[in-house]
């Protein structure tokens, strides 16, 4: 394909000749999110104002959402904090666009989970289908084949007049765009509260397989190889989009920080896999750079700057959709379905014939140089003159002041005292038909979950798991949490909580547990107490991952998530991923056969802050739940060992409800019924038989034995001297769940709550 240079559309050209002539030049620094320090600071690297063109790849460069200039000296802990023995199935940590492990047979697995949370407020459909199109080309990049995608959300309050509009928005988004890719949606979380009524959190995780030889990095190299862009044409949405909007909080009423949200295409991102795909196969390309947030300014400046040279750009070659895009909107747009690849002269008719056989269109925009500099023309003039690096990755970097807030004493202090009902069967109605422990499959059902005919589990279990290889059935599972109450009490323990929940119900899938992924959403870094949480949140999560020994392989950091200074919870999520030698060993969540043997393990103290149960009675206040690593441990060892020896045949977690909400989703799992004493729990643990039920306190889950396996099971956990009890057993036919002196409920009744909440209120 031909490219000739976009049309003269009648705008001044600010060129580098031009810029160096006429210092006094007044620029919208200030509305494109600089602070002045960082435009005087542009001035000094470049020894003269920027041009538009300069000031523009600045500005989206470093952004927050770009730059990470607040959390750079936070997020260290997770490099400085990892062991040899951690980066053992490590094969490419942070820094690329994302992690890769390895697990087993020279197969490595490649996650990440991102977030759009801002675009997915302002257009809901659109801003959460293109965070979709985004994780998935970051897949694509390091040279694997996508395989599913999981997606944790947070929304307001279920019944405030604007959730039904992001609701409907942005699951549609998520379902339009993943179901078109032919793309599984094996889980993530729906969790509704009002602190992000004004920011709803759009998390998205992409999982893809690859061979160890087919990790690919991308960087420009190799003086005369040449640049290209191809996929979809570049257009007038999202310039500035995910980069700019991320960055400010919504009280920042100028027009900059509302730009226009990305449109996705998933089809055009179907068929850039495939391309993408073929080209590495055949060695065509030396790397491919996904274009995200920043666009064509990130791609250009992040290959030249990991690179050994530079680069120079004909930015006219650019094939436009809208031809009056000015230089700047050209460099900020955030157009989907678009990469950028280095390719070698005698590769380039090879390159041209993949373009072809995909209908794909692309144009050859420069080549790598020995300069040094990233420099890029404007119908050959030049509009850019940047030593790459100033631009990607030697950004501000902000070591802001934090403090512990005032308020959080007073907080703590208010622990929950509940008002114990005197009806524990209708309590645990109310507890299971809440917004947030009700069934999520009104949501789930407008996902595909099993095209492709690899997975092997999805919501509702505890994890969603792939078959990775069909031979010999080797897999992963992958679950994501975070608990934003939880963090608001402490946020250091409400990480390690969030971490502890993912790394257990990965285990409780049966898989080993060997690597994270996380998203860090917070509100506004340049409030110190916000800043405070932050620094908490992550160290304890350093702390965390370190003792359990899961390296974090990358993420994101979404700040600036609050509205008129009223900041969301601290809410990092997390996602773990762990490893099946044999899918076929996985574990439900639900028990299915008769006089099975139900065992809890694990202990259970009065631990109600923060819970479930509290938040159904407007209460936020006090301690969560301790944290005990250790015991986490041992509990996912028993767990692993269980699943692989056929020990249990269903295994739940204790979290969010506890025992209450794990009974319940366990019999309602396969619609099988229970009956449980709870009277030897509460004398053991020395607490109420309500206390029993609704308490959130961690290490904990809920497994199904066979009888013939009572005795080996009992000796494992004997063993390694973790606590364990026989509640109950499975009754198949009674269609009940009998909790012996508290209640009797129908299964029918209890599926009837469950299921019904989300659809009285979406339809």
């Amino acid at each position: 394909m031909t490219t000739s240079p976009s049309e003269k559309t009648g705008f001044n050209i600010d060129t580098v000749s031009n810029a160096a002539a006429t210092p006094q030049t007044e620029l919208p620094w200030a509305e494109l999110g600089l602070k002045d320090n960082e435009f005087a600071r542009i001035k000094e690297i470049l020894g003269r104002r920027p041009t538009a063109a300069e000031l523009a790849m600045y500005s989206v460069m470093w952004s927050e959402h770009c730059s990470y200039k607040s959390s750079k000296v936070h997020l260290r802990q997770f490099g400085d904090k990892v062991t040899e023995e951690m980066k053992q199935h490590l094969l490419v940590g942070i820094g690329e666009n994302a992690g890769v492990v390895d697990i087993g047979d020279g197969w490595a697995v490649t996650f990440k989970v991102e977030s759009h949370n801002h675009p997915s407020f302002v257009e809901p459909y659109q801003g959460a289908a293109t965070g979709i199109g985004g994780i998935v080309r970051d897949i694509i990049s390091m040279g694997a084949r996508p395989v599913a995608v999981m997606d944790p959300l947070r929304f307001g309050a279920i019944d405030h007049p604007d959730t039904a509009r992001l609701v409907h928005g942005i699951v549609s988004g998520i379902g339009g765009y993943g179901n078109s890719l032919g793309l599984p949606n094996i889980g993530g979380e729906v969790v509704f509260d009002s602190v992000y009524q004004g920011n709803p959190l759009v998390n998205a995780l992409a999982v893809g397989v690859l061979r160890h030889e087919d990790i690919r990095l991308a960087n420009a190299s190799g003086v005369g190889n040449r640049v290209v862009l191809f996929g979809a044409r570049t257009g007038g949405d999202g310039i500035g989009g995910a980069s700019v909007l991320a960055s400010e909080s919504f009280d920042d009423a100028k027009p900059s920080k509302r730009p226009a949200v990305q449109v996705g295409d998933p089809f055009a991102e179907k068929v850039l896999i495939e391309c993408c795909l073929e080209l590495f196969k055949a060695s065509i390309v030396d790397g491919i750079q996904d274009l995200g947030a920043a666009g064509i300014s990130c791609a250009t400046s992040e290959l030249a700057s990991n690179g050994e040279g530079g680069m120079h750009v004909e930015l006219t070659s650019v094939l436009l959709r809208d031809p009056t895009l000015t230089p700047g909107e050209i460099l900020m747009s955030e157009s989907q379905e678009r990469m950028m690849a280095v390719v070698t002269p005698e590769n380039v008719a090879d390159f041209e014939a993949v373009m072809a056989k995909w209908d794909v269109e692309y144009s050859w925009l420069g080549e790598v140089t020995d300069t040094g500099r990233l420099i890029i023309d404007w119908d050959g003039e030049t509009i850019v003159d940047v030593d790459p690096r100033t631009v990607a990755h030697d950004g501000p970097v902000y070591n802001r002041p934090f403090h512990r807030p005032g308020w959080l004493d007073g907080v703590q202090a208010d622990s929950f005292v509940p008002e114990v009902p005197a009806d524990l069967g209708a309590a645990v109605v109310e507890l299971i038909s809440s917004p947030n422990m009700a069934s999520k499959s009104w949501v789930t059902d407008q996902y595909d979950r099993y095209v492709q005919g690899n997975t092997a589990q999805a919501m509702p279990d505890d994890a969603g798991v792939i078959r990775v290889d069909e031979s010999t059935g080797l897999g992963v599972a992958l679950a994501t949490d975070a608990n934003g109450r939880y963090c608001y009490l402490d946020p250091r323990e409400g990480a390690k909580l969030a971490l502890a929940e993912a790394y257990r119900n990965v285990a409780t899938s049966g898989a080993r547990p060997l690597a994270v992924t996380d998203c860090l959403n917070f509100g506004s870094p340049e409030d110190p107490e916000v800043m405070w949480q932050f620094a908490e949140a992550v160290t304890g999560l350093a702390d965390a991952c370190q003792e359990l020994g899961v390296p974090v392989t990358g993420g994101n950091v979404s700040l600036y998530n609050q509205t008129g200074g009223v900041a969301i919870h601290p809410t990092p999520v997390v996602g773990v991923l762990g490893v099946f030698d044999d899918v076929a060993r996985r574990t439900p969540s639900g028990w299915r056969e008769d006089g099975q043997a139900i065992y809890l393990l694990g202990t259970t103290r009065a631990e109600l802050d923060g819970s479930e149960w509290a938040n159904l009675r407007g209460h936020l206040g006090g301690k969560p739940p301790a944290v005990n690593l250790a015991q986490e441990k041992a509990l996912a060892e028993i767990l692993i060992n269980a699943s692989r020896d056929g020990m249990v045949d269903a295994a739940h977690d204790l979290s969010e409800g506890g025992l209450a909400a794990a009974l319940v989703e366990s019999s309602l799992r396969f619609g099988v019924g229970a009956r449980v004493g709870l009277d030897e729990l509460a004398a053991r643990d020395g607490i109420s038989v309500f206390e029993a039920l609704f308490s959130e306190s961690q290490a904990r889950a809920l497994v199904s034995v066979p009888r013939s396996e009572e005795v080996r099971f009992n000796d494992m956990c004997s063993a390694r001297g973790f606590e364990h009890l026989r509640i109950g057993v499975v009754d198949a036919e009674s269609g009940v769940l009998d909790v012996q002196g508290a209640f009797v409920l129908s299964l029918e009744e209890l599926r009837e709550a469950h299921e019904g909440t989300l659809p009285k209120y979406f339809g």
